[in-house]
């Protein structure tokens, strides 16, 4: 087992010539994530969709997965920081003979006729678009495609059009186009390598385009690339500005938002869980999943954020595919589905692919399918009942379908809650009564009360919700609460700790001020804190989760941490907290799943539910001071 990294790697430094996962800037176009590292290659790809097989996977295996390397004759790796409000990279290489300028992006554009949630809507191209600004200044791509996960060889070809290239195995095409009325071919491929190599002087351009989508819309011109960068510009600072929130920091909550806007899918609204597979929880672990998909426990806070940011459209859309899951499935809830909205899928290990730091095994799949997870059931609850409650009188109210599926939800609790299961952390060592568990099942039938309440629903099984909420609650608050550690612990019975408990009083299931609540929250921090800022979800060694090895801290419950605190009325501690997470977002603003105390971040990545308790947190310091608003949001009264 690895030692962890060490704290210098984590911005712009390297370990082995491996790229430390806060420095790799994020793309998007809502069909496929890109993520460009320090030196600015493209480390990852994957097409023709986010879980398509990857075209570049140098992030996986530096020798065979393939990445696109943009090289600069003498110049160290550039300066790079994302344009404004959007997820456009700009980079600055100062090389000996010159200054060089780079802008990457997926492009995208905003058709005015399409719905607001289609508003970002994909053109199937990346575009590296270069600019010498003084001197004279070489450049070279080596774009060296490996398909299907680096198992397929690329079949080149010629386009038949100003020298472009079409690959055949992952159906791409590769051009490039300068604006001196010429274009410079690619060379190539040699062993699959095809080269792009030019010389720029003071004001001249080269813009190299990918495309996973068939060609450019329209012969690739100059005129072609600047157009579809200035859609792409105006497509992401039109969403952006539909953002309402500009209390406590707003900065980093905008930027948290394009991101969660970029792990979108276009075709359905799913959310994608991160960009990525396979990235080590610990290096040289073990922990090693694939997060390309949709998780229900990630429901609430995704519909409660963009109601609270103003995005209305985006949060009734991925509510409506879990619900579609509930109709299909009569109530019955998978803990995830793929980005059709589908229940199925097969875990599957990449033997050929070393992993990122040599940490195996490489997984594409997750077998989390087949669990059963009760949380996921008040997860879905709660985010109807928000969503129902902010969109009454908007026409955008759920159907009667789509009451009937949330009901049959709430039914599917009450037949199972007494069940263990594999809980919220998809342990993979058989099942328990998990305290959280119960808490969502609490949820589950809180909610789906309140929800038939605020629609007048007067249904026949009312009371028996109604007698499974009151039951269960009972039940938390005898065998949850464990008398000799002095707080929740992870299952009944057992003295672990177990921080996705801090979201007892984010709930409402307790008040934050509440002796049990604050008992917990400090044996949390004296047990599965680090640093003062940084919270572990549990201890992998007592809680033999079928996995081993140790792992790094959870930012979602670091940040669950201080949404907890604030409601405690510890503002003070909740805001330092917030401010020592958010120094150690990545150098473009971005988080992963966990992180060292060094501050070096491990895990998939960009990670959607970090940035969801981010931005949780930020609005509950923004209202801290108003007991009545954070209890009111907390209960879901607001």
């Amino acid at each position: 087992m690895s030692a962890p990294p060490r704290r210098e790697e984590a911005d712009g430094g390297t370990a082995g010539g491996w790229p430390p996962i806060g420095s790799l800037a994020f793309l998007s176009d809502c069909h496929v994530a890109a993520l460009i590292g320090p030196d600015a290659a493209v480390e990852w790809l994957c097409a023709p969709r986010f879980d398509g097989p990857s075209v570049f996977a140098r992030l996986l295996d530096r020798r065979t997965g393939g990445a696109w390397e943009l090289l600069v004759d003498g110049a160290p790796p550039p300066e790079q920081r994302y344009r404004d409000s959007t997820l456009l990279v700009e980079s600055r290489w100062s090389a000996p003979g010159g200054t060089l300028l780079g802008e990457d992006f997926l492009a995208v554009h905003d058709p005015p006729a399409m719905d607001e949630a289609d508003g970002v809507a994909s053109r199937g191209v990346l575009v590296r678009l270069l600019r010498c600004a003084e001197g004279r200044v070489t450049v070279r791509h080596r774009v060296d495609v490996r398909p299907d996960y680096a198992r397929a060889r690329p079949r080149w070809s010629p386009a038949g059009e100003r020298g472009a290239l079409r690959e055949a195995t992952a159906g791409l095409w590769l051009g490039a186009v300068d604006d001196r009325g010429g274009a410079p071919a690619p060379e190539g491929p040699e062993d699959g390598l095809v080269t792009v190599e030019t010389t720029l002087a003071e004001g001249e351009s080269l813009a190299v385009v990918l495309g996973y989508d068939g060609a450019p819309h329209g012969p690739l011109s100059m005129d072609l690339v600047h157009r579809m960068r200035e859609e792409t510009l105006r497509a992401w600072r039109a969403w952006d500005a539909r953002n309402r929130y500009d209390g406590f920091g707003a900065a980093q909550v905008r930027r948290s938002a394009l991101v969660l806007r970029g792990l979108m899918t276009a075709e359905t609204g799913a959310l994608l869980a991160a960009a990525t597979t396979s990235l080590p929880e610990w290096i040289g672990g073990e922990r090693n999943w694939d997060y390309r998909f949709l998780w229900h426990r990630d429901a609430a806070l995704v519909v409660l954020v963009l109601m609270r940011l103003g995005h209305r459209a985006e949060a009734s859309r991925y509510l409506r595919v879990l619900l579609a899951h509930s109709a299909r499935e009569a109530g019955a809830l998978h803990p995830m589905l793929d980005l059709d909205g589908r229940a199925e899928g097969e875990e599957t290990v990449l033997d050929h692919l070393g992993g990122y730091r040599d940490s195996r095994p490489v997984r594409v799949g997750n077998s989390a399918f087949a669990q059963h997870q009760l949380d996921v059931y008040g997860q879905v609850l709660d985010a109807a009942f928000v969503h129902q409650q902010a969109a009454l009188g908007t026409g955008e109210e759920l159907t009667a379908e789509e009451l009937s599926a949330a009901y049959a939800v709430v039914d599917e609790a009450a037949r199972r809650w007494r069940e263990p299961d594999e809980g919220i952390w998809e342990v993979r060592r058989g099942r328990r009564h998990w305290t959280i568990s119960k808490v969502y099942a609490w949820v589950c039938f809180d909610r789906g009360l309140r929800l038939a309440e605020l629609t007048g629903d007067d249904r026949p099984d009312l009371d028996h919700w109604r007698r499974q909420r009151d039951e269960v609650r009972e039940e938390v608050l005898t065998r949850g609460w464990n008398a000799s550690v002095g707080a929740f612990t992870q299952s009944y019975g057992s003295p672990d700790l177990d921080a996705s408990l801090l979201s007892l009083p984010l709930l409402g299931f307790l008040d934050g001020t509440d002796p049990r609540v604050v008992s917990t929250l400090d044996r949390v921090e004296r047990e599965l804190g680090e640093g003062g800022w940084l919270v572990h979800r549990y201890d992998p060694a007592a809680t033999d989760d079928g996995v081993g090895g140790p792992e790094g801290g959870f930012l979602l419950c670091s940040f669950a941490m201080v949404s907890a605190l604030v409601l405690a009325g510890r503002a003070d501690e909740a805001r330092r907290r917030y401010e020592e997470l958010c120094a150690r977002a990545g150098r473009f603003g971005l988080f992963s799943e966990e992180m060292t105390a060094e501050g070096v971040m491990l895990g998939n990545y960009p990670q959607a539910f970090t940035h969801l308790a981010q931005i949780d947190a930020a609005m509950n310091l923004d209202a801290a001071g108003d007991e009545e608003s954070l209890r009111a949001w907390a209960e879901r009264t607001a």
